[in-house]
């Protein structure tokens, strides 16, 4: 095991890991406030445009698990530097792209690089810093995370608003280019390189496997909001359900047989670790979902612009910063009470938005949704770290890689299930009302839309405080 103590500047090098894990998560969302600009560039059609986030989010979700294993046996640093220089050239591809269909290609190749590179940074951490520090590190990493999630429409708004050598909406790819080198060529001297298992066999079956079953599960939720939720959609789904069972029953006969499963069965026998991955997915289901409905409900319900709507959403990011700073100073402890505390405090928050967006100040005032925003910042950056160690509690270091991707492909399912309940909720909810303004019909769609986060982070809270009142878990070896 590589810890804190072999690597000469473990917080250094987490540092340049988190900065990469940024450039991708960014990605995701500066894209949305570029779309407009796309379509009118590149006369694409509604399809095509939907494709330009559908690809990467496909290619990032199915790419993810497989990747975290190609890590744990060919080496995380290595796995890490290859998917940050994928991420890097496909970013240049994207802001240099002639037409939709390389664009769309374009972002798929983004997606396979983000997927390379996003586990290992998990994986890393975790191997990394021996248990007194490793809440420091998961709550930086919970501060990156968040972040990321309001960064992308804000710096998208800027780099749009500016036109930057009349390139249009091109910057928002081209952006991470100088990140990209800076992150390999720095990565490469203060990474440590953490060994690898080169006599693993990768079982290309089960990768298939699990790959149908991220598709089955993500296209319909990508296109069934879109179509009206046509029969195919819901077949898809159902077909997902045998064929995740056919990739669990592989799994456990590559145990039997003593060969490595790309999910391994210790971490599926594991009650802690499978009931903290679905946590994990609820609460992510969650967030991000949540910014891409405040970015409409404030640009087109109430005028705001790109620049103005990242303003008026930066005091989560403050908040989140402040919660993961009181996260770390507490380390390995109490990790359910606190999960559960920032649960709590998440959900306050959630409660006076809901109310501040049903109960709009005429004329609209930004101010309005800056306190419900912290709180929610603060309740994330509580409830993120812990959460994270939680899982990764029963994850041995061997089985890092493994372990924190099948954590994020299932994060990945989370925001993709989110976007497309939530959204749905929030645009039918919308076309019912009658309302007398566009605004007032968009602040009675956002309360509706909110019950469904309500709901989930009312089930997080009951669950982190039945945790609360079980012993403690003690971590596996690392070893």
């Amino acid at each position: 095991m590589t810890d804190a103590k072999s690597t000469p500047n473990p917080w250094a090098a987490t540092a340049v890991l988190l900065l990469g894990n940024f450039m991708n998560l960014i990605d995701i969302s500066i894209v949305n406030v570029g779309l407009p600009s796309i379509q009118r560039n590149l006369n694409a059609s509604a399809t095509e445009i939907e494709w330009v986030s559908a690809a990467y989010v496909l290619a990032f979700a199915v790419a993810l698990l497989p990747s975290g294993r190609f890590g744990d046996k060919l080496g995380r640093k290595k796995m890490f530097l290859w998917g940050v220089a994928l991420f890097t050239l496909a970013s240049a591809l994207c802001g240099f792209a002639w037409d939709m269909d390389s664009l769309i290609a374009a972002r798929a190749l983004q997606g396979i690089g983000g997927a390379m590179m996003v586990p290992q940074v998990m994986a890393i951490i975790h191997v990394m810093f021996p248990p007194d520090q490793k809440a420091r590190a998961f709550a930086m990493a919970g501060f990156v995370i968040s972040l990321g999630a309001v960064t992308g429409p804000l710096l998208g708004g800027v780099l749009i608003t500016w036109d930057i050598g009349g390139l249009d909406w091109r910057p928002i790819f081209l952006v991470n280019l100088p990140v990209g080198i800076f992150v390999i060529l720095v990565g490469s001297r203060l990474i440590p390189a953490l060994g690898s298992d080169r006599g693993m066999r990768i079982d290309w079956f089960s990768v298939a496997l699990f790959g149908l079953v991220i598709l089955m599960i993500v296209l319909p939720l990508i296109e069934g909001a879109l179509l009206g939720w046509p029969l195919w959609c819901i077949l898809m789904m159902l077909a997902a359900v045998p064929m995740a069972a056919l990739f669990l029953w592989r799994q456990f006969r590559l145990q039997a047989t003593g060969r490595a499963q790309l999910l391994p069965v210790q971490l599926l026998k594991s009650g802690a670790y499978v009931s903290g991955v679905a946590m994990v997915m609820l609460h992510f289901s969650t967030i991000p979902s949540m910014f891409l409905i405040l970015a409409i409900y404030l640009q087109t319900g109430f005028g705001l612009d790109p620049l103005q709507s990242g303003i008026a959403t930066a005091p989560f990011p403050i908040g989140v910063m402040i919660g993961s700073f009181i996260a770390g100073r507490f380390g390995a402890n109490g990790l359910a009470l606190r999960m559960a505390i920032g649960v709590l405090v998440l959900l306050a928050g959630m409660a006076l938005l809901r109310y501040q967006g049903g109960h709009p100040p005429q004329p609209f005032d930004m101010l309005a949704v800056m306190p419900p925003l912290f709180l929610c910042g603060l309740g994330g950056g509580l409830l993120i770290s812990p959460m994270f160690q939680l899982v990764l509690l029963s994850v041995p270091g061997r089985d890092a890689g493994a372990g924190t991707g099948a954590m994020q492909a299932f994060q990945q399912v989370g925001v993709a299930v989110g976007i497309a309940i939530v959204s749905g909720l929030f645009f039918v909810r919308l076309h019912e009302q009658p309302g007398d303004g566009y605004a007032p019909a968009f602040g009675h769609a956002l309360t509706y839309q909110l019950f469904a986060y309500t709901a989930v982070l009312a089930i997080l809270a009951v669950r982190s405080w039945f945790l609360a009142r079980q012993p403690e878990p003690k971590p596996i070896s690392a070893d």
